[in-house]
């Protein structure tokens, strides 16, 4: 069903309650002279309250109402702040290279303002060494602690362990000095002094870079954890025997023929 509101001749009553084009009350009139009242200001009829008896209607621009309340929704999209629970998986004997990686994503985690779900994983006789996995986690929360706490202890979970990072930064601050850093950056890139209205015009593209860097870095992370897993499940395969060679069959030497 349509939520957009009943206007001109879509509206199906014999009378409203007519509110004018400045918010003054003009009472209840019949539906043909509130139709007659929109067409000689160029405006449109619109029931702002279909449920009232009689519903309400009031005279205005459809079309510039409906584009100013699509900018208030833009706007406040744009200042509203979610918070995201990423994850990161790591195995317990870790390359330390890899670990520096990982690390590096779980940071920029936090200084967008998201929490961090640490999951390590154990394969076989790992399982039996679950202090393997609660040092890597220790570890790894000391090294981000200037960033963020353990809102979640590690606990096992069947063959992993768990631990959840919360940021110090809160959603919203994390926000704003990303827009202003980007500001400063743009700026600077093109020569411009933060804050002016040609500089401003640009932020809206970089934020859009700057989204798609991080969508980027998403999948590189779960793409990373896929590859990890799957060359578990093959280190954990029993080796195969390998094919015997088929034997080619020995040529005889043709029989020598008499002179």
């Amino acid at each position: 069903m349509s939520t957009e509101p009943r206007i001109n001749d879509r509206i199906r009553v014999p009378e409203v309650r007519l509110v004018g084009p400045s918010g003054e009350q003009v009472g209840i009139v019949p539906l043909a002279k509130a139709l007659e009242l929109a067409q000689e200001y160029d405006l449109d009829l619109v029931e702002v309250a279909a449920t009232a008896r009689p519903p309400v209607c009031k005279l205005m621009d459809y079309g510039k109402f409906k584009y100013e309340s699509a900018m208030k929704a833009r706007e406040a999209r744009k200042n509203q702040a979610h918070t995201v629970i990423k994850e990161m998986k790591l195995r317990p004997k870790i390359d330390p290279h890899d670990y520096d990686t990982k690390k590096g994503h779980v940071v920029r985690f936090l200084k967008q303002g998201d929490k961090v779900k640490i999951t390590i994983m154990f394969r076989g006789r790992e399982q039996s060494r679950p202090e393997l996995g609660f040092r890597l986690l220790q570890r790894l929360a000391d090294d981000v602690q200037d960033l963020g706490f353990v809102e979640s202890s590690p606990k096992q979970d069947g063959r992993n362990m768990i631990m959840v990072l919360g940021p110090h930064k809160k959603k919203t601050e994390a926000m704003a000095e990303a827009r202003a850093l980007a500001d400063a950056r743009k700026a600077e890139r093109l020569g411009r002094t933060p804050g002016s209205d040609a500089a401003a015009d640009d932020d809206d593209l970089l934020a859009d870079d700057l989204l798609a860097d991080d969508l980027v870095a998403d999948d590189l992370v779960v793409e990373d954890a896929e590859v990890e897993d799957a060359e578990t499940e093959a280190q954990d395969a029993p080796a195969e025997e390998p094919a015997a060679e088929a034997e080619a069959p020995v040529e005889q030497p043709a029989a020598s023929q008499g002179a």
